[in-house]
């Protein structure tokens, strides 16, 4: 009967002390796809879960994960709200989260789309400086150069 009530009392104790991770892949999924649906796109999905919109592939040299580019980017929730832009950012491909990474090899020199990042290959679940944990993240991107 201890063992009992003791094997109760830690399952209740582990099951309490454990906050729920909610599934941000499955979620993140769904948002995208009915991101992409409500906004009539044309997107490819990855082996890895990033979906990617070609507008333009570009003509010049396509970069590696490890390339030097400059890029030209709005980042912005499916919401619509804008968290962050540049017209111009220069900086290792390597440095960047991991949908950008994959994401601008797609792209050729003068090449520009859309990169539909879920959490998993952007900030995950802790999220960093504005961008909540479990964010899925849209750019409009431009890749201007490889250097």
């Amino acid at each position: 009967m201890k063992c009992v009530m003791l094997a109760l009392v830690l399952s209740l104790f582990v099951s309490c002390s454990k906050d729920e991770v909610p599934d941000y892949v499955t979620l993140n999924d769904e948002e995208i796809t009915d991101y992409i649906a409500e906004n009539n796109l044309d997107a490819t999905k990855s082996v890895s879960g990033l979906y990617y919109v070609i507008d333009e592939e570009g003509t010049g040299e396509q970069p590696t994960i490890t390339s030097n580019v400059t890029v030209a980017y709005k980042g912005y929730f499916t919401n619509g709200s804008v968290f962050d832009e540049s017209d111009s950012l220069t900086y290792d491909l390597d440095r960047f989260i991991a949908g950008w990474r994959e994401g601008f090899t797609y792209f050729k020199e003068g090449g520009s789309g859309k990169l539909l990042v879920p959490s998993h290959l952007g900030y995950g679940n802790d999220g960093i400086r504005g961008i909540p944990g479990g964010a899925v993240l849209i750019f409009d991107i431009s890749l201007i150069s490889v250097n």
